[in-house]
């Protein structure tokens, strides 16, 4: 197939759009390789991509409509999978307008450029921030989510109702799937393993929020790639059993569906840093700190909907996929 991937220098999107070129897909990469984080870092990815033929760059922003749209009509892209998007929790609290551009503006570009293209599905990225103040565990894609805690969840609510909105509209099928704390080689340096690992190799401390007693569904890159591929194989379809009387976030009389994308196994903070500590070979000097704004204190996937409609099986613990990353980070940086 010829796929769009957005986002192709970002963590994710490089790592997808690879096995996508492996399988024999043509793939086009959007991406803008802002500055939110080290751009090498974002050239070395794309760098892997380079090497096959299939592969075409484009770089521009999704607020860029008319590039955007000229990309499309180039390309003539079958399929499309969104994952360029501003990130970041905390990052939201202090910048939003930054929110506001990428991920409403960019996604109502790209849910345009799908509509008058004839894109045969959406696949998106969506985040389990989106279930915010919700306490019921697992969580679960039934379960209603209108208690965002920070913009940057809020943001990503929108581009689900929005999808909803094209899919019932236009009949373009949509799936959304909300990622639980994705870590791995090639990862972002804003996140706690980067972070962790870098301060740990420097003989400087970490900071290690609510006292290192919140839960995450820790989840191996590997893992949400296949189940990324898995579902852009299988075309949104609409619900024959949906009803309005008894509506279901998850799915829709529209070729609409949202999944959860996780490990379903969740980890205390302090185990994380632990396996970190074995694999780096030292001790970690920790800066214990209460819960930052914005922040949950506790993930977990409920997976259910994704291994029976995909045979999604997420497989790698965090003792190999933390012990992955170290390998990755110490050949990198030459640590």
């Amino acid at each position: 197939m010829k796929i769009l991937v957005t986002g192709s220098a970002g963590f994710i999107g490089s790592t997808l759009s690879q096995r996508l070129l492996a399988r024999g897909d043509e793939v086009i990469g959007l991406d803008n390789l802002n500055d939110y984080y080290d751009v090498n870092l974002k050239r070395a990815r794309l760098a892997r991509l380079q090497a096959y033929a299939g592969f075409t760059e484009v770089r521009a922003s999704l607020e860029d409509r008319q590039v955007l749209n000229e990309t499309f009509a180039r390309h003539r892209p079958q399929r499309v999978v969104n994952l360029a998007a501003q990130a970041g929790v905390r990052y939201s609290i202090q910048n939003p307008h930054a929110y506001v551009d990428s991920n409403l503006v960019g996604f109502v570009n790209i849910l345009e450029a799908c509509r008058h293209h004839a894109v045969e599905h959406l696949v998106y990225a969506s985040t389990s921030s989106v279930y915010g103040a919700n306490t019921k565990m697992p969580f679960s894609v039934h379960d209603n989510v209108d208690h965002p805690v920070s913009l940057y969840a809020a943001t990503k609510k929108a581009n689900e109702l929005m999808a909803h909105t094209y899919s019932h509209l236009y009949e373009l099928p949509t799936t959304g799937l909300r990622f639980f704390t994705v870590y791995g080689p090639w990862g972002r340096p804003d996140m706690a393993l980067f972070l962790f690992t870098r301060a740990i190799l420097a003989d400087q401390p970490i900071d290690v929020f609510n006292y290192g007693h919140h839960r995450r569904d820790f989840t191996y890159v590997d893992d949400i790639v296949e189940g990324v591929i898995r579902v852009l194989d299988q075309v949104a379809a609409p619900d024959s059993s949906w009803s309005g009387d008894a509506p279901d976030p998850a799915s829709s009389h529209a070729p609409y569906r949202l999944y959860n994308i996780g490990s379903n196994r969740p980890v205390e903070l302090m185990r994380y840093i632990e396996v970190l500590e074995d694999c780096l070979g030292r001790k970690a000097v920790k800066n214990l700190l209460p819960m930052q704004a914005g922040d949950v204190p506790d993930t977990y996937a409920d997976v259910d909907a994704l291994v029976r409609d995909v045979g999604y099986q997420p497989a790698t613990p965090i003792e190999e996929g933390v012990a992955r990353f170290v390998a990755w980070y110490r050949e990198y940086y030459r640590v």
